[in-house]
């Protein structure tokens, strides 16, 4: 058996020959990342510099377009490095990096939607009590849970597959996957396995039920309730869910693709699908929110009005 700490880097075999259409995606995919850092730190920065948008809705926002700065980060330097290069290689502790980066952003993206269908909930279905109930000192501990808590579960997923033995270095994919590198073990993955499977319950299944119920008894509410409170839900709501779902479309992309043989699919779609989640979403959001959500609108307008 091969030990995992005689390879000192692992391969990239997603890759292929594009000759100078590199430039052109290098260009596309930088203009893209400029564009995601500008969108989410605009709203971070309209968030934080605006006393009236102190409130735990969009303190929430904030949270999850910090969050969309740190996936695309993890993600978009070593992809654009990669494209220009002409040896896909990547050291082994960096790629555990990446992989860290990336699940944890993963995992924080759930968590974070999650609270923020929790506190819809709480705001439609028990308006008056809302104040009592979501208080400064419970938004910074949802906050901070939301970070903390996959972080861990996402360092525990890390630490097991770096100390796999391994009989190859090969990763078919444009960026480091933990399961790509869980299947090129030598060793008992069993343990990983286990782990794996309680931890996507944790991370994302479980936030994903509370979505589920969350949105159920809102749903109860608007169909007894008031006009009013129907178009209250249905603004508020609707800009979470369509993020939500766009999130699910792309990870499941890649679930997929991890999982099962789509080698009948051409390459460069593969690769399309495999970064959508990573590429999208964080642009996705601030465009989503920045347009649906009348307060962040009128105060970027305002912003920028003033700037003319």
């Amino acid at each position: 058996m091969t030990n995992s700490t005689q390879f000192s880097y692992f391969k990239l075999g997603a890759y292929f020959d594009i000759r100078l259409l590199k430039y052109v995606f290098f260009l596309i995919l930088t203009s893209l990342y400029v564009l995601i850092l500008c969108a989410n730190l605009l709203l971070i920065v309209v968030i934080c510099l605006n006393r009236s948008l102190h409130e735990p809705m969009y303190l929430f926002l904030c949270s999850l377009f910090v969050n969309e700065l740190y996936g695309s980060t993890g993600l978009f330097p070593f992809l654009l490095l990669q494209i220009l290069s002409d040896i896909h290689t990547v050291s082994v502790p960096f790629c555990f990096l990446q992989i860290f980066c990336v699940y944890s952003y993963v995992a924080v993206e759930f968590v974070n939607l999650a609270i923020m269908s929790y506190d819809r909930y709480l705001a439609i279905c028990y308006p008056l009590q809302y104040n009592t109930r979501m208080t400064f000192k419970k938004v910074v501990m949802l906050i901070g849970v939301s970070w903390l808590y996959p972080f861990l579960v996402v360092a525990g997923t890390t630490s097991l597959s770096s100390s796999l033995q391994l009989c190859g270095n090969i990763i078919d994919k444009v960026f480091c996957d933990n399961y790509s590198v869980v299947k090129l073990a030598c060793s008992d993955t069993t343990v990983n396995n286990i782990y794996g499977l309680i931890a996507t319950y944790f991370v994302v299944f479980g936030p994903v039920i509370l979505i589920i119920y969350t949105y159920t008894r809102i749903l109860k509410v608007c169909f007894s309730g008031s006009k009013q409170t129907r178009q209250k839900a249905v603004s508020t709501c609707t800009p979470h869910l369509a993020s939500l779902l766009n999130f699910c479309f792309g990870a499941s992309f890649e679930v997929l693709q991890s999982r099962f043989n789509m080698s009948s699919v051409p390459i460069i779609l593969r690769i399309f699908l495999s970064l959508y989640f990573l590429t999208c979403q964080p642009l996705f959001n601030p465009l989503l929110y920045g347009l649906k959500m009348s307060k962040i609108r009128n105060i970027c307008k305002n912003l920028f009005s003033s700037e003319v």
